[in-house]
């Protein structure tokens, strides 16, 4: 099958991340993809043309008629993001390719809360055949707010490869205690590790605050360490600043952005995010598959994936009282760390493989490209 995906940006985050397992899956078993990006600097291409992509450039959304040849050369369109589901849904009905559009929703757009852009929606979003949702809550989300029913809707679940989470989580004890001196972390803090855009949805003001307080209470050992940045705006800028306000100093580190991820996390003592919304979080899977606890806000779609108790500690979104003690807590047993590590580690294995993801949205484009 042709396969061409369209996607806003072609940067790090986790809906590109995930295209590249997707992208990675089906040109292992034949398909041939093409993937098309709108805007930003496409720093993903090489790891794109290294999955088997055949070509992977950009079109801005101010020339949306470069997409032209490539939707008419594909069998199946899939489309990513809410700019890129727009443009992609408008232009594929032009050239005459809407019965083979697909659209993918991997989070609860804030934006369609709005009346006027949910109305819009209920237009442009009944255009492609099928609409791919990553989570139940965010399939309810775009059926109220995108009006976009649930029976032309179909579930997918992010899926990951753990093992090279699993291989980092098994490198010797040295290894992982040498990139903590890289980072600047002792050997005998307790490091929590947030790996995400310096994005409002984030809401790492909360989150440095929570620690900020948390250290109060359990002192200097426990460190903060921030992987990320903020391409399209001053998100790490006013993080930094809460940080020097809050007189934090090197108790937080900012990283920016890695290509280790893994290793990071796997050289942690929990993963912890303050998360307003999110469509699921591909980074919860990461480190519960590196066997990490994971804190965390109750919403959206994380009680899907983070069990509360579990395989990690939920708390209320925007609470930072409410985070500064779960951090307190989990800082003071190891043991319960390990627990909650293993019983998370267990759950991405039984329920958010790799393989079952990718075959399940081939299955979904199989049928779309039958009826097309």
């Amino acid at each position: 099958m042709k396969i061409l995906h369209v996607v806003t940006t072609l940067d790090v985050g986790g809906a590109e991340m995930h295209l590249l397992s997707q992208v990675r899956g089906q040109c292992a078993r034949g398909h041939s993809v093409r993937m098309v990006f709108l805007k930003g600097e496409g720093r993903l291409t090489e790891d794109f043309l290294a999955a088997g992509a055949e070509w992977v450039g950009q079109v801005p959304a101010t020339r949306p008629f470069g997409l032209w040849s490539h939707l008419r050369w594909a069998e199946l369109v899939h489309s990513h993001l809410l700019k890129a589901d727009v443009l992609t849904a408008v232009m594929a009905t032009l050239a005459g390719r809407r019965r083979c559009l697909v659209s993918g929703k991997h989070n609860d757009e804030q934006v369609l809360k709005r009346p006027l852009v949910g109305a819009v929606h209920a237009v442009i979003g009944r255009l492609p055949r099928l609409t791919i949702v990553l989570s139940d809550h965010v399939g309810r989300f775009v059926e109220r707010y995108g009006h976009v029913p649930l029976r032309r809707q179909a579930r997918v679940y992010y899926g990951l490869d753990p093992e090279p989470f699993e291989r980092a989580a098994a490198a010797p004890f040295a290894e992982r205690m040498d990139l903590r001196a890289e980072l600047g972390l002792g050997r005998g803090d307790v490091v929590f590790t947030c790996v995400a855009r310096f994005a409002p949805q984030k809401a790492h003001d909360v989150l440095l605050r929570g620690f900020a307080a948390a250290r109060k209470s359990f002192g200097p050992r426990l460190r903060l360490l921030l992987v990320g940045d903020d391409p399209f705006g001053d998100g790490r800028q006013r993080a930094e600043a809460v940080a020097a306000e809050l007189g934090l100093g090197d108790a937080v580190v900012f990283a920016g952005i890695r290509r280790d991820v893994a290793q990071i996390l796997a050289a942690s003592d929990v993963f912890v995010m303050a998360s307003l919304w999110e469509g699921l979080g591909l980074v919860f899977l990461e480190a519960m598959a590196t066997s990490l606890p994971v804190l965390a806000t109750d919403v959206s779609a994380v009680p899907e994936v983070v069990v509360d108790g579990q395989t990690g500690v939920l708390v209320p979104p925007s609470d930072a009282e409410a985070l500064a003690r779960a951090m307190a807590e989990l800082a003071q047993s190891a043991d319960r760390r390990h627990e909650l590590g293993r019983a998370g580690h267990l759950r991405v294995l039984e329920h958010f493989g790799l393989d079952r993801m990718v075959d399940e949205t081939l299955h979904h484009y199989e049928s779309v490209a039958r009826s097309s």
